[in-house]
């Protein structure tokens, strides 16, 4: 019997990123999704490409071997594809984690013992995201209390940094996924007792954590900074922002502040930092992976939170005193991406904004208390957008 995956979420990240991977490992790939038109079109069609596009041209690969399940309608089968999977992966989104957790914690309780334990990787922009996504898994509605001490004999869980940009895809493209030739993933191998999975692409490292955060402080960070700018000054996209001067020149200050964090906290030197966060610009900048400014920018909510891209790192310089001045002005323009089009949280954010004082959006937000240094700091933000409406 050959190698299984199966993958939660078919969206371009699932279908362009990890199912590209998982493939090329020789994997029979299924995905689960509850789009009913995506499942169909999985199902009746035989291979899909998978466009990379860089500097140096463009290559393609085609992907076969897959097939398709409603996580919804047809729940059972599902759980015996994990039950005798190899691998279980998802790229569906932070919020979306805790209800793909219950068929994934039966089709672990109904693993034979003769099969090595599960590895379940998360593919999210979220720092502990598989952690997450166990915490569910494990919850006495999903898993039964009598089973938890063995469950490790079941499954074991690695958290990950993936670093690849998907921009939007043409509405003509089908299947097919364009993306970036760079990419990096990057998963904790420490889960593994014996060996991790076989999966070419992945690196595997002892310590996540400087991976995730420099990953998230620099490329989370600098996307969105690019986005909510270009918002705030009619661009249409990334790459249409980051060609003002006035944007860039805060894109890159966002960063040069984030950086003074990641060699400060982990080790990596100045000038490998630098090198890396020039590379960064640039791989935003690439106007054959244009992406409109409202899509990147979509979720103000989560990407105000407290472990997320500008809150975070701003948090952890602020409380050493060191400046924070291109964070919290990206924070600010955050905070005015209301009401936008297609974009619940957003409208979600104009009512907060609304019915709530600043120290209290302040709190239900970004989670910071009022003995925090960067409390009263975005207090001041959010008062001063109040005052305008």
């Amino acid at each position: 019997m050959g190698k299984k995956a199966v993958h939660f979420g078919s969206g371009n990240i699932g279908r362009g990123f990890v199912a590209c991977f998982l493939h090329e490992s020789g994997y029979e790939v299924v995905f689960a999704d509850v789009v009913d038109a995506l499942v169909d079109s999985l199902n009746n069609t035989p291979s899909y490409k998978v466009i990379e596009v860089g500097a140096d041209g463009t290559d393609t690969k085609t992907i076969t071997n897959y097939r398709a399940l409603n996580s919804r309608t047809q729940e059972a089968e599902l759980i015996e594809e994990i039950a005798t999977a190899d691998v279980v992966t998802c790229s569906v989104g932070p919020n979306i984690l805790k209800f793909i957790a219950p068929p994934i914690a039966k089709g672990i309780d109904k693993r034979s013992s003769d099969l090595k334990p599960l590895a379940v990787i998360a593919c999210e922009n979220m720092i502990g995201a598989t952690d997450n996504l166990a915490g569910f898994i494990k919850d006495a509605k999903n898993t039964p209390v009598d089973r938890l001490a063995s469950h490790e004999e079941r499954a074991a869980y690695a958290n990950s940094a993936i670093d690849r940009i998907v921009p939007a895809q043409d509405a003509n493209a089908g299947l097919n996924v364009t993306l970036e030739k760079f990419y990096e993933w990057v998963v904790d191998k420490t889960p593994f007792a014996d060996e991790p999975p076989s999966i070419d692409g992945i690196k595997w490292v002892d310590n996540l954590l400087p991976y995730i955060e420099r990953k998230l402080f620099t490329v989370n960070t600098g996307h969105a900074t690019a986005a909510y700018w270009g918002y705030h000054m009619n661009k249409k996209t990334v790459d249409d922002a980051l060609r003002d001067k006035t944007i860039k020149a805060q894109v890159n200050q966002a960063l040069t502040e984030t950086s003074r964090l990641i060699v400060e906290k982990h080790g990596i030197s100045a000038e490998e930092q630098e090198k890396y966060k020039q590379k960064i610009i640039l791989r935003i900048s690439n106007p054959h992976l244009a992406d409109a400014v409202e899509r990147v920018g979509r979720a103000p909510l989560r990407k105000l939170g407290r472990k997320e891209r500008f809150i975070s790192p701003a948090f952890e310089l602020a409380e050493k005193g060191q400046d924070v001045t291109a964070l919290l002005a990206a924070a600010d323009k955050c905070f005015r991406f209301q009401d936008v089009k297609d974009d619940n949280e957003s409208a979600e954010l104009a009512q907060i904004m609304s019915n709530n004082d600043a120290h209290e959006v302040v709190k239900k937000v970004c989670g910071l208390q009022e003995s925090d240094k960067l409390f009263p700091k975005v207090v001041e933000i959010v008062k001063a957008i109040q005052a305008e409406n």
